[in-house]
């Protein structure tokens, strides 16, 4: 089985190559070798590749830029993602894709399934919703992973952004009202890796799955936990543990309305898969002991 993995250099990429190795020969592309804003060029590197798979971990995720550059957003996350699902159509390849929680728009008031309405309220999430659609109409054969709040130690995430915070300023502020699932970029990996071990043997459906830690977390939550843990771990930091304060969305406007709840319901791919997807903390912990 030939591999061709797009977006080699971002969180989840980084480590799919990884994962990715033992299920098959690998082609793993980054920026440098193909821009994904060029159609021409996403094309040719499908046909030039000729792979049995095709794993689509790149995307345009500079949220709050899209707002005035959603042109931009659409070609990478729609556009791109549509050339790969008419390739895996015509040629008979799988199409693994990464999605998010940004689909919604975080009204309801338990975790999303699969099946529930979508309703992006940022340029972002409709570029990535239209990035699924592309690949519904397309009629390939694909697997849509939805995921949220990711991390890893490559790369700037909301953790690490933190934690030099922490080193900086004597208190801080963080959004406490916005609720979701931390999950690092080798949890997605190995699971995604699974998934298509799972698929090649007939036992995994194609279709969309939520795929994320288990528990929830607010941003506030996040960024207490981490810091505690690192201080445990022996960081110094100039933050009074006690001025983490918590504020409101509406607190620290962004340019892009992000979804209150990003909680996503896993039991579809858990049970599909056989698996029980471990609580977010394990994760994080395990980045700040990387870090430390």
């Amino acid at each position: 089985m030939k591999i061709l993995l797009i977006g080699k250099n971002g969180q989840v990429g980084q480590e799919l190559q990884r994962t990715l190795l033992p299920l098959g020969e690998l082609v793993a592309l980054g920026r440098a070798e193909l821009d994904l804003g060029d159609l021409a060029a996403v094309r040719a590197a499908l046909a030039q590749h000729a792979a049995d798979v095709v794993v689509n971990a790149s995307a345009y995720t500079a949220v709050d830029r899209a707002e005035a550059d959603e042109a931009g957003a659409q070609a990478v996350n729609a556009s791109a993602v549509g050339a790969m699902a008419e390739y895996a159509r015509a040629s008979g390849a799988l199409l693994l894709h990464y999605s998010t929680d940004y689909v919604f728009d975080g009204t309801k008031d338990a975790p999303y399934v699969e099946g529930d309405a979508t309703a992006p309220q940022s340029a972002y999430g409709r570029s990535k919703r239209a990035g699924e659609e592309a690949i519904a109409a397309s009629g390939c054969k694909a697997l849509v992973f939805r995921t949220s709040w990711v991390f890893s130690a490559h790369g700037g995430n909301f953790i690490k952004t933190m934690l030099r915070l922490a080193g900086e300023r004597d208190s801080l502020n963080v959004v406490a009202d916005q609720f979701g699932a931390p999950t690092s970029a080798e949890l997605i990996a190995d699971v995604s890796a699974l998934a298509l071990a799972a698929y090649r043997r007939g036992a995994l459906a194609d279709g969309i799955y939520h795929l994320t830690a288990a528990g929830a977390t607010s941003w506030h939550g996040l960024a207490s936990y981490a810091i505690a843990r690192a201080q445990a771990r022996g960081a110094a930091f100039q933050v009074d543990p006690a001025r983490i304060c918590p504020i409101a969305t509406e607190a620290y406007p962004l340019p892009a309305k992000r979804p209150k709840n990003s909680r996503l319901d896993t039991s579809k791919l858990a049970a599909a898969l056989g698996l029980q997807l471990p609580d977010w903390k394990i994760h994080v912990d395990r980045l700040i002991d990387q870090l430390s």
